[in-house]
């Protein structure tokens, strides 16, 4: 069976400007949604994390009000409920042999920003990945994984590409831009990507060669569509 790796925040808090810990994890429906998705269209999928720990849920995103609604929300539970043991035992992030994967997914939420943006491995997986040409997938927060991501002359890979992210809009929307030390989109252009925001949490994908990028949690279904279309096009 074909495999698709799942690259998921370890983090359980995002340090806010002040020095705050924002209680976070990654995003229930960036995750149980693709991975869905993914193993209903015959692909078998394995959780990454940073040292191979056991990837936090962010609770709020739990809520009905996050999912839509109760039944939304049960139902997103109940999904994650089905994949415990996939999810308490992760593989390590520093030990993926990435030829084992035909695409990589990235979810959000705001735990990357606390430990993907800044961690080395990652960012080899994600120039790496980049550079096979393989589907790969960045949803919501996880573009701040890209932030890590450096070539051997110190470029950074990504510069030029078109994507979206969790936009400066969202974030002021959701309440956290004037507490954060950086946002997601700010960085990325900074760095150089060509950043597309569409209306805030309205659904939006950008694709460019083989990157593929959602703007936030109600993406997280096309998203994952147009990796699976990429993948049967292979």
């Amino acid at each position: 069976m074909t495999a698709v790796l799942f690259v998921v925040t370890g983090a359980d808090h995002w340090t806010l400007a002040d020095g705050t810990l924002h209680p976070t994890g990654y995003w229930a429906e960036e995750l149980a949604t693709p991975h869905r998705l993914f193993r209903e269209a015959g692909f078998d999928v394995t959780v990454a994390t940073p040292g191979g720990v056991v990837p936090t849920v962010d609770a709020v995103s739990l809520a009905a009000r996050s999912t839509g609604g109760e039944e939304h929300a049960d139902a997103i539970a109940g999904y994650l409920a089905s994949i415990r043991a996939d999810l308490e035992n992760p593989v390590k992030v520093e030990e993926v042999d990435l030829d084992a994967y035909a695409a990589v997914l990235y979810p959000g939420g705001h735990g990357p920003m606390e430990d993907l943006a800044v961690n080395a491995d990652s960012g080899r997986l994600l120039t790496t990945a980049l550079d096979s040409g393989k589907p790969l997938g960045v949803l919501c927060h996880a573009p701040a994984a890209l932030l890590a991501a450096r070539r051997e002359d110190g470029s950074w890979p990504f510069a030029g590409y078109r994507m979206t992210g969790f936009t400066n809009d969202e974030e002021a929307a959701a309440g956290f831009a004037d507490k954060a030390k950086w946002l997601v989109q700010d960085r990325l252009v900074e760095l150089g990507a060509d950043f597309r925001a569409a209306a805030p949490f309205s659904k939006h994908v950008v694709a460019d060669r083989n990157l593929h990028t959602g703007q936030n949690p109600a993406s997280s279904e096309q998203l994952a569509r147009h990796l699976i279309d990429a993948l049967n096009r292979s």
